[in-house]
């Protein structure tokens, strides 16, 4: 698989684990909603930052 191909593959899981944490979690809870988000691209970017580098 191409870089770009890995890249949005990883994009579009960020983006299905934060509107599924959303949904499931914190419909109704707009402050707790917002950390836990933040908290997801914190932890996506820390894993693409050690495994996704370029060689």
């Amino acid at each position: 698989m191409g870089r770009q191909t890995v890249v949005v593959l990883y994009v579009i899981a960020l983006v299905a684990v934060v509107v599924g944490v959303d949904i499931l979690f914190f419909r109704h809870h707009l402050w707790e909603r917002l950390m836990v988000n933040v908290g997801i691209v914190l932890v996506f970017a820390a894993f693409a930052l050690r495994f996704l580098k370029r060689s």
